[in-house]
């Protein structure tokens, strides 16, 4: 029996059970995560600004190796809820190759990639320490004997042995990943090591909930979820300082907070990942321990249907955004979890900004704010506009680009999200 088969057939025994049954003992919620959008997003549609406005900001896509040999690659990801263990869940593209990863390790992170003395574990799957992700596959570890606190740094270390195209990425991280030659995985410092800026087939970080009110909140969006004009390695996304917030609340402290955000990505059709539509399941619903979903998405949708030259398969009408979102909110409310629809926010100064546009705009947050379906309205809309000039972003939060705040603006858009709702859930 070859190798493959061998390992086919003992995955099996970890497989077998659906992907998050609640094993014996507590409960699970996720403290980290991330989509893995498997197409890369296109550059932003943003035109030049105009004599004397601020540049815009440059993508902030880290180039990363199209495949791996030899490597090992270590991630960097930061908790928000703590736990006296945690697990990590990996994905593979379906239809992608299969990856064999030979080891698998993880500690609390030090500075420059290093581990921190005396954490580094070992991590298995149903025993053992490697791993073969097949097309499709979701695999999550066995439980990592290691307490993780809220709001730290994991460094995962994973050691690809054979060449493997880097099909399953997520291209943003707005955190260092090292690469570095040979099985350095257990290794406190890597040597030699490459900076890129992607997670390679790390999908998830879950942590034993700590009480029966716990749970996981989605932050489902685009690359203003994502923090596209953030800074790099500050943590300064809104759903990252939304975490920071509830840490402050004894009430809310063990609340999960996962930012499902993918830069470009639409409602209704894939192109930046797979459309919101379609990701939904894999992005919400299956992840450990989810309550609440924040959704913002539709800005996409709108600027793609207003484009000049923009082929009319990729434009999209307000009722049909509308008609999208409807969607996600009845799949949502089909699984017991709630939805606070995020209203979207302004883009004037866009080169391509129109009447038309705007329009679907203010249909749209018209139907968040009022149709009743969400159980909860945060107005980021409100939180970011222009006082002067309510169709444009506040000056002091717009980088030049005109739709993505920037740290000021994210520290806006988490205050606008009131922490009592989460307080209501049971």
């Amino acid at each position: 029996m070859s190798y493959v088969a061998r390992w086919a057939l003992a995955a099996l025994l970890v497989l077998a059970a659906p992907l998050h049954a609640a094993p014996a003992g507590p409960s699970w919620i996720e403290s980290w995560g991330t989509p893995l959008p498997l197409v890369p997003p296109p550059p932003p549609p943003f035109g030049k600004p105009a004599g004397g406005e601020t540049p815009a900001p440059r993508p902030p896509f880290v180039t990363y190796p199209a495949n791996l040999s030899d490597q090992t690659v270590r991630m960097i990801v930061r908790t928000s809820a703590g736990g006296s263990s945690f697990r990590l869940e990996f994905a593979n593209v379906q239809l992608g190759s299969t990856v064999h990863i030979g080891a698998i390790h993880a500690g609390l992170a030090g500075p420059a990639g290093s581990i921190v003395a005396g954490s580094d574990r070992g991590v298995t799957f149903g025993g053992r320490g490697d791993l073969l992700l097949f097309p499709g596959a979701r695999v999550l570890s066995d439980p990592i004997p290691l307490a993780v606190p809220a709001l730290t740094d994991v460094a995962v270390s994973i050691y690809v042995p054979g060449r493997v195209a880097t099909e399953t990425v997520d291209p943003l991280s707005l955190v260092p990943t090292y690469v570095a030659k040979g099985n350095q995985a257990a290794q406190g410092q890597l040597a030699e090591a490459q900076l890129t800026g992607a997670y390679f087939w790390l999908r998830g970080l879950s942590v034993p909930a700590a009480r029966p009110d716990a749970g996981t909140i989605v932050a489902f969006g685009d690359s203003i979820t994502e923090g596209y004009a953030t800074t790099a390695g500050a943590h300064r996304s809104w759903p990252e300082l939304l975490a920071e917030r509830l840490q402050r609340d004894p009430a809310l402290a063990k609340w999960g907070v996962v930012n499902a955000g993918i830069s470009g990505n639409r409602v209704l059709r894939t192109g930046a990942g797979d459309a919101a539509v379609a990701r939904f399941d894999a992005d919400v619903l299956t992840r450990p321990g989810v309550k609440w979903v924040i959704l913002l998405e539709g800005i996409n949708d709108i600027n793609m249907s207003i484009m000049p030259g923009m082929p009319d398969g990729q434009k999209a009408t307000a009722e049909e955004i509308i008609g999208g979102l409807e969607s996600l909110v009845s799949r949502a409310h089909a699984q017991g979890i709630r939805v606070a629809g995020g209203t979207i926010m302004p883009t004037k100064g866009l080169p391509f900004y129109s009447a038309e546009g705007e329009a679907m705009r203010q249909a749209i947050n018209a139907w968040i704010r009022t149709s009743g379906r969400v159980d909860a309205v945060i107005d980021f809309d409100s939180a970011t506009r222009d006082p002067a000039d309510p169709l444009r972003l506040r000056p002091d939060i717009d980088p030049g680009d005109h739709v993505h705040p920037n740290d000021a603006g994210n520290a806006r858009m988490a205050a606008a999200v009131d922490p009592a709702i989460f307080k209501n859930s049971r």
